[in-house]
């Protein structure tokens, strides 16, 4: 990256702290950084990063507007960018007011999934000049390590549940559905599509609390998120946190598995904290 003659880096920023963290991981590197920010729904905390840093700036604009990120890109002399931080689902099939170059491109996907979406606005941005990289190019020590990352690790039947919602959650993002699934006692209790994550593991939390005590369902919940077996990492990796912890406390789980190697797991140290205090497990597995 720092051999780059050019230093600088177009940032397309959803929500959350990953645009944050992929900033002054890019600044640290030497990066000049110039941020798209999506108005539906980046943090206005970004400005004050930008007013403090004479190398960043920050461009607001809505999800719909392909041309005019586009245009703005070149006018900076962005020629590689990256996608950090979620957009949700719905937001990109049912909120967007798109411009002429978007809807074109809509109009010709031959399946309204997240990946070929994103997977078409890379390659307009490719025939422009503009190189979409890795979301994971500056974050890999980010990523979730193989093994066990609480004092606690899963229990038998926290294993049983591992190894059963592993292959449902494989063979639902091998559709580009969701990434997560939520399994108690060998049953798939929720299985994630345009919600998102934490949306899921509380729709999980609710249905189990809704049971009749008699229910043969345990009252434990274990969590599993993979990446798709195709994953492109430039888009959509998967991203776990303490949010993520704190929504699974909510909902009464105790285990969370994540594909080690390709998770991100923000502010690792904090959530693995979080996770012990609530007695939560989490391991990575490959």
């Amino acid at each position: 990256m720092t051999g780059d003659p050019i230093g600088t880096l177009g940032l397309i920023a959803g929500n959350g702290r990953f645009p944050f963290l992929l900033l002054e991981a890019a600044r640290a590197q030497g990066l000049r950084v110039v941020v798209a920010a999506i108005k539906e729904e980046a943090d206005p905390e970004m400005d004050e990063r930008a007013r403090l840093d004479d190398g960043v700036s920050v461009h607001w604009m809505s999800l719909g507007e392909l041309s005019r990120l586009i245009e703005m890109f070149q006018r900076e002399g962005v020629t590689r960018a990256v996608m950090a931080g979620q957009v949700k689902h719905k937001q990109i099939f049912s909120s967007i007011r798109p411009d002429w170059r978007l809807a074109k491109l809509l109009l010709n996907l031959r399946t309204r999934n997240t990946d070929m979406l994103l997977g078409a606005v890379a390659k307009v941005l490719e025939d422009e000049g503009i190189t979409l990289m890795s979301s994971t190019a500056f974050l890999e020590p980010m990523l979730a390590p193989e093994g066990v990352l609480t004092q606690r690790a899963p229990d038998e039947d926290e294993r049983g549940d591992i190894e059963y919602g592993l292959r449902v959650a494989r063979g639902v993002a091998g559709f580009d559905l969701g990434q997560t699934v939520v399994i108690a006692a060998g049953a798939c209790v929720a299985v994630e599509a345009m919600e998102g994550t934490d949306a899921t593991i509380a729709r999980a939390g609710m249905l189990l609390r809704s049971q009749d005590a008699a229910s043969t369902l345990q009252r434990r919940l274990t969590v599993v998120k993979v990446a798709k077996p195709q994953q492109d990492m430039r888009f959509d990796v998967p991203v776990v946190g303490v949010p993520t912890v704190e929504a699974m406390r909510s909902a009464g789980a105790t285990c969370l598995c994540v594909e080690a190697g390709r998770t991100l797991a923000f502010d690792r140290e904090a959530m693995v904290a979080a996770a012990d205090a609530a007695g939560i497990a989490i391991v990575g597995m490959v």
